[in-house]
C-alpha cells in the first residue's frame, strides 16, 4: 500500500512520463544492469532473508519477464512490494521491470530506494547505481522524492564502482 501511495503521489506531482529516445535499448539496458551486478568470488555479498509469499511472486514475475509479458511481472512485483515495501531486492527487480516497460522515471527512483533500503557494497548496491546510468541514457530526470539522491550520470557510476569492497581477512 505504501509503495502504491508513493507511486501515485509521484505520478501527480511530475509532469508525464517521457518515451525513451528512439536508440535505447530497454533490454540491452537491463542486460548490462545485471551483469554490473554479477558477484565474483573475492567480495562480501550480503544477503537477506526473504518471506517465501514474496519469493514465490519474485520467481513469476521473472517468469514472466522471461515471456515478455513485462506488464504482468511489474503486476506481480507490486504484489510483492506491498507485503514487502522496503525489500531491495525487489525494489531493484521492479526498476528493472520498469525500465523494459520504458518506464525510465519509475526505473531511476526506484533504484534510488532500493539503494537506500540496501547495502552500500557488493552486487546489488552496482546494479542499483548501474540502473541510475541506464536509466539516464533512456532519458529520466532526477528523482525530486525527498531522502533520495541527485546524481549525475558521472557520480552514479563513480559511487557504482565504489560498491566493491573485499571481505574482510578470515583468520
Amino acid at each position: 500500500m505504501a509503495l502504491c501511495s508513493l507511486l501515485l503521489g509521484a505520478c501527480a506531482s511530475r509532469a508525464p512520463e517521457r518515451a525513451p529516445p528512439p536508440d535505447f535499448d530497454a533490454a540491452a539496458a537491463v542486460a548490462a544492469i545485471r551483469a554490473a551486478g554479477t558477484a565474483s568470488g573475492g567480495e562480501l555479498d550480503v544477503q537477506p532473508l526473504r518471506d517465501p509469499q514474496v519469493s514465490d511472486l519474485s520467481e513469476e514475475a521473472t517468469r514472466l519477464e522471461a515471456g515478455r509479458l513485462y506488464q504482468a511481472a511489474a503486476d506481480r512485483l507490486d504484489q510483492a512490494l506491498e507485503i514487502s515495501a522496503q525489500d531491495p531486492n525487489l525494489l531493484q527487480q521492479r526498476a528493472e521491470i520498469a525500465l523494459l516497460l520504458g518506464q525510465t522515471d519509475l526505473a531511476e527512483r526506484l533504484a534510488l530506494q532500493a539503494r537506500a533500503a540496501g547495502t552500500d557494497v557488493g552486487p546489488l548496491c552496482r546494479r542499483n547505481w548501474e540502473t541510475v546510468v541506464r536509466a539516464r541514457a533512456g532519458g529520466s530526470r532526477p528523482p525530486d522524492t525527498a531522502g533520495l539522491p541527485r546524481v549525475s550520470v558521472e557520480e552514479a557510476g563513480r559511487r557504482r564502482d565504489a560498491c566493491t569492497v573485499a571481505p574482510p581477512p578470515r583468520y
